[in-house]
């Protein structure tokens, strides 16, 4: 049913706006008669900072940025979602055309700036849906003239840490200036400090609430060291790899790859992979990582995991591959599972970190 609605949904959102077809997509899952994708095989669960969740699978933020159909897309098989980019404050982003399919290359550009309707109207949502089961985590950002961006990322964790699965500390975005400044040592130590002591003052009320933090695919190795070993002293409970990219790999086609913006999708995949298995092999084992970045297919998410991924996120692969792209990536791990005669997805996690961080930079 899923890969029907799919068929058919396809040609009409295409014929839109990048931007007024997400609008549509999001409104079809709020109001469509989606059914419920079929229960998982157990092997496919996995605990990764403490939750259980049914897939490692779940859907980036920027998909369901003001968490209206987190349960729509639990139902449709994912097995956690994570809604935002969540701002204190409401606000447009940046003007509009922000977002661009690059058909030619299986990529999107965006530009969108946190696009937020606010704290407050996400917590409601949240709030409303808190016994619904599921894991649903929130990635929470600064506006965009906040005098205190890291006050912002404490405030977002005081308002959420009661309502979400986890919360992601997302410093990696290119499309707030001077957002990824955050990333550097001194500041990052003193925004995770702050972030850490406010999740462990309303743990009382609130209870564990695991914190992430989401870096970008374009930091330098020298950078990503200091990273690693901050959010390794700051003890953190997982990392996301990575956001999108401000860098255009060689052989792009399509003629909006011009645009300015992150780029995510197909052409993101080998440096996505490369700085996941080079942050893996920093971080450890200490805390898991979650593998974002260029999935569109069960053998692209399988070499996520196998380079460091305990968990994976898809959301570009989605305007092209549709919600199918759920069970073909769960068909492949299974078969992943019976060619190793392995008993879960973890034991795949890191494989081939080594021989990831081995190979030539991705071009």
């Amino acid at each position: 049913m899923i890969s029907l609605l799919d068929r058919l949904a396809r040609p009409l959102l295409y014929a839109l706006d990048p931007e007024d077809a997400h609008r549509l997509a999001i409104r079809m899952l709020q109001f469509a008669p989606v059914p419920p994708a079929q229960p998982d095989d157990a092997r496919l669960g996995t605990r990764v900072f403490g939750l259980n969740f049914p897939n490692p699978i779940g859907i980036a933020a920027g998909f369901d940025k003001h968490a209206e159909i987190p349960n729509a897309l639990l139902r449709s098989g994912f097995g956690f979602v994570e809604v935002g980019t969540v701002t204190p404050l409401p606000q447009p982003g940046n003007s509009r055309p922000r977002l661009f399919r690059l058909d030619a290359d299986l990529g999107v550009i965006n530009r969108l700036g946190f696009n937020s309707e606010g704290a407050e109207a996400v917590l409601r949502r949240l709030a409303a849906r808190a016994k619904a089961g599921g894991i649903v985590g929130i990635n929470v950002g600064a506006n965009k003239d906040a005098a205190d961006r890291v006050a912002d990322y404490v405030r977002g964790i005081e308002k959420f840490a009661a309502v979400a699965s986890y919360v992601t500390v997302n410093i990696s975005s290119p499309n707030t200036p001077g957002l990824r400044d955050l990333q550097q040592a001194a500041v990052l130590d003193d925004l995770l400090a702050r972030v850490i002591n406010a999740r462990d003052r309303v743990a009382r009320n609130a209870g564990p609430t695991p914190v992430l933090l989401k870096i970008a695919p374009d930091l330098a190795l020298s950078d990503l060291d200091d990273v690693v070993g901050i959010a390794r002293a700051r003890r953190v409970d997982g990392m996301i790899v990575g956001n999108t990219t401000v860098s255009r790999p060689a052989g792009l086609r399509d003629r909006q790859s011009a645009q300015a913006g992150g780029l995510s999708g197909r052409p993101l995949l080998p440096l996505a992979d490369r700085m996941l298995a080079e942050t893996y092999v920093r971080v450890e084992g200490v805390f898991p990582l979650v593998g974002a970045g260029g999935i569109d297919s069960g053998a692209s998410a399988l070499g996520k995991i196998r380079a460091g991924a305990s968990l994976i996120q898809i959301y570009s692969g989605l305007v092209f591959r549709g919600l199918g792209l759920i069970g073909e990536i769960k068909t492949a791990l299974l078969a992943e599972l019976d060619r190793d005669d392995s008993q879960t997805i973890a034991d795949s996690v890191g494989a081939d970190a080594a021989a990831v961080t081995a190979e030539p930079w991705p071009a």
